[in-house]
């Protein structure tokens, strides 16, 4: 989209123009004459009403599996969340071999594409937290279970002016991408002090139905908190707050 330039910056309709303010600045784009009942119908728009079928898949993934992690993603999240991962829903449906051009959805596409995927750009986690962590997935008990070797809490962790405290969060989660339904278990630890103490060693451990048959997630997520007269208050600038997908296993 072409950005507007100049002191005056206009939102609005001019001729052929919209011009509109988003999070890219000002922008401008040309109106089209293109009704939607003729996008619904004519046989020249047959490829914009394939991407737009699979674009709406890609997006109601993305919602559910923003849905099943809400109380984590309230917390840690940067202002673009809806529209990367939809994005990144794209290209995992758009591996989809089994089914026609229009037709592919993102439960037939390689799902292990969305291990990694940070929640909050604004906070990666890889560069948040530096302890080691290993997972273990068991199917058939139904456990997602994150293990973290003791660590010192002040060397390992990067924390942002003001806080004191730190809190690590996990959520394991079944989707069925097809039903649009979940299960998903969170675990956390206490409130533990950003210093030089040994944090301990932590396992946190997700329950989800077992002998699933459905793809499993887990996530990993850091929140911090800053002590007052011995009360733990979140910081209110959760920008520093990360939230990631470690794992991904599918049936």
């Amino acid at each position: 989209m072409p950005k507007q330039k100049g002191l005056i910056k206009i939102e609005g309709v001019v001729g052929d123009m919209s011009y509109y303010r988003s999070k890219d600045g000002y922008l401008a784009r040309e109106k089209t004459s293109v009704n939607a009942s003729r996008i619904a119908s004519d046989p020249r728009f047959q490829r914009t009403r394939e991407n737009m079928a699979e674009f709406g898949n890609a997006a109601k993934a993305g919602k559910l599996m923003r849905h099943s992690i809400n109380a984590l993603l309230k917390n840690a999240k940067d202002g673009r969340v809806v529209s990367r991962l939809t994005q990144t829903m794209a290209k995992v449906l758009r591996t989809d071999t089994k089914s026609e051009r229009g037709l592919r959805l993102v439960s037939n596409g390689d799902l292990t594409l969305l291990k990694g995927y940070q929640f909050n750009n604004d906070a990666v986690l890889g560069e948040t937290l530096y302890a080691p962590y290993t997972d273990v997935v068991d199917r058939v008990a139904g456990t997602l279970t994150l293990n973290i070797a003791s660590f010192v809490p002040s060397a390992a962790i990067v924390a942002p002016e003001g806080a004191t405290h730190f809190q690590l969060v996990s959520a394991g989660a079944e989707l069925d991408f097809i039903a649009e339904t979940y299960n998903r278990n969170i675990q956390q630890t206490k409130v533990l002090p950003w210093d030089g103490t040994g944090s301990g060693d932590i396992s946190l451990v997700n329950t989800i139905p077992a002998n699933s048959t459905l793809p499993l997630f887990l996530f990993l997520g850091i929140q911090f908190y800053q002590q007052v007269n011995g009360f733990q208050y979140p910081l209110k600038n959760g920008g520093f707050n990360a939230l990631s997908l470690i794992d991904v296993n599918v049936p």
